[in-house]
C-alpha cells in the first residue's frame, strides 16, 4: 500500500472520530446545561479544555460565552479541530483516494459535507443538529465495516479510529476529575451525580456503565469504566488491545526480527493498563497517569507517522571515485 493512502485512509477516520466526539461532548452539555440547578456553573469552558484548545479559543473568543464555545467547537473556520473542519478535512482525504475506499463511503462522507454547508441545517435547534451529525458519522462507521474488506485499508481506517477515540476518552475523564469536581459539601449531591451521568453520557458509555454497575455511580467506578473495561468498546484498554492487534496485522508476522520502537510502545502501554487497579491510579495521582497516557498516544502517533506515512527518502548515490592515473 502506498504511504499517502494509508496516511489518508488514518487521518478520515481520525477526523470523523473526532466530528463525533465533539458533537456528543457539545450535545451532552447542552442538555446538562438544562438540569443543572440555578445558579451552578454551566459546562462549557471544561469542553475547550477537553478538546485541549484552550489557548486558541481564548485569542479568537475572550468572552468565553457559552455561544462562543458551541460556535468554537462547531462551525469555527480558525480552530481546526471544529465539526466543519473535520468534516471538511476528511472529506479531502477521501477524495484524494476514491479508487481505494467504497463508493458508499464516499457518497457518505461527501453527504455529511454538503450538508454542512447548506444554511438551512443550521437554522435548527443546536440539539438537532448535534444528533444529525453524530448519528452521520456513526453511519460513516457502520458503512466502512460493512463494505471495506478486511485488507491494510480496513486496518489504518480502524488505527485511526481507535487512536482517537481512546484519546478524546482520557481527555474528557481527566476534565471531570479536575474541573468539574464539586466543592466537598457536593459530593454525594444532585449536581455531583449529574456531573457524572454526563461524564458517562459524552463517552457514549451511561447505558453500557449502568449494566455493568448494578450500584450507585461513584467517581471510582466511572473512572476505571472508562479505563479499565475490557470489553466496553470506547474504554482505553479495550482500544488498546485493537490497536496492538491492528498494529501485528499490519506489520506481518512475515517480518523477522525483534520488535521495533512502535511495536515495544504499544505493547508497553497495553500491559501497563491492563495490569494494574483503579485505586493504585488514583493513588499515584490519576492527572499524572492519564497525562503520561496521553503523551503515549502522542508518540505512538509520531512513530506511526514516521513508519508509514513518510516515505523514506532516496539517498543520491555518491559518484564513482575517478580512476588513479597509471
Amino acid at each position: 500500500m502506498l504511504s499517502r493512502v494509508a496516511d489518508s485512509l488514518y487521518w478520515i477516520n481520525r477526523y470523523v472520530e473526532r466530528a463525533e466526539n465533539i458533537s456528543r461532548f457539545v450535545e451532552v452539555s447542552e442538555a446538562m446545561a438544562l438540569d443543572c440547578p440555578p445558579g451552578s456553573a454551566e459546562p462549557w469552558l471544561p469542553l475547550i479544555d477537553a478538546s485541549g484548545d484552550r489557548e486558541l479559543f481564548d485569542r479568537l473568543c475572550p468572552a468565553g460565552r457559552p455561544d462562543d464555545v458551541v460556535n468554537f467547537l462547531v462551525r469555527e473556520t480558525d480552530n481546526p479541530s471544529s465539526v466543519v473542519n473535520c468534516v471538511t478535512f476528511a472529506r479531502e482525504n477521501a477524495r484524494q483516494i476514491r479508487e481505494i475506499i467504497t463508493t458508499e463511503m464516499w457518497e457518505q462522507i461527501n453527504s455529511i459535507y454538503w450538508t454542512l454547508q447548506e444554511a438551512d441545517f443550521w437554522e435548527q435547534p443546536p440539539q438537532e443538529q448535534l444528533h444529525e451529525i453524530r448519528r452521520a458519522c456513526q453511519l460513516f462507521y457502520g458503512i466502512t465495516d460493512a463494505t471495506l474488506s478486511r485488507d491494510l485499508s480496513w486496518q489504518f481506517s480502524r488505527l485511526g479510529r481507535l487512536l482517537e477515540r481512546a484519546d478524546k476518552t482520557t481527555r474528557i475523564l481527566d476534565v471531570k476529575y479536575f474541573l468539574l469536581l464539586p466543592s466537598t459539601e457536593d459530593v454525594g449531591g444532585v449536581l455531583d451525580e449529574l456531573q457524572w451521568i454526563a461524564l458517562l453520557r459524552t463517552a457514549g458509555a451511561y447505558q453500557m456503565f449502568r449494566q455493568s454497575q448494578q450500584k450507585a455511580i461513584a467517581p471510582e467506578a466511572v473512572a476505571s469504566f472508562l479505563l479499565l473495561d475490557p470489553i466496553f468498546p470506547r474504554s482505553v484498554r479495550y482500544c488498546l488491545e485493537r490497536i496492538n492487534e491492528t498494529l501485528r496485522i499490519i506489520r506481518g508476522s512475515s517480518v523477522p526480527g525483534p520488535p521495533d520502537e512502535l511495536e515495544c510502545l504499544a505493547g508497553l502501554t497495553l500491559a501497563r493498563w491492563s495490569f494494574t487497579h483503579i485505586q493504585e491510579l488514583i493513588e499515584g495521582g490519576l492527572h499524572e497517569a492519564i497525562d503520561a497516557l496521553q503523551q503515549d498516544f502522542n508518540r505512538l502517533h509520531d512513530l506511526i507517522e514516521q513508519r508509514y506515512f513518510i516515505a523514506p527518502v532516496a539517498s543520491t548515490p555518491s559518484p564513482e571515485p575517478a580512476c588513479a592515473p597509471a
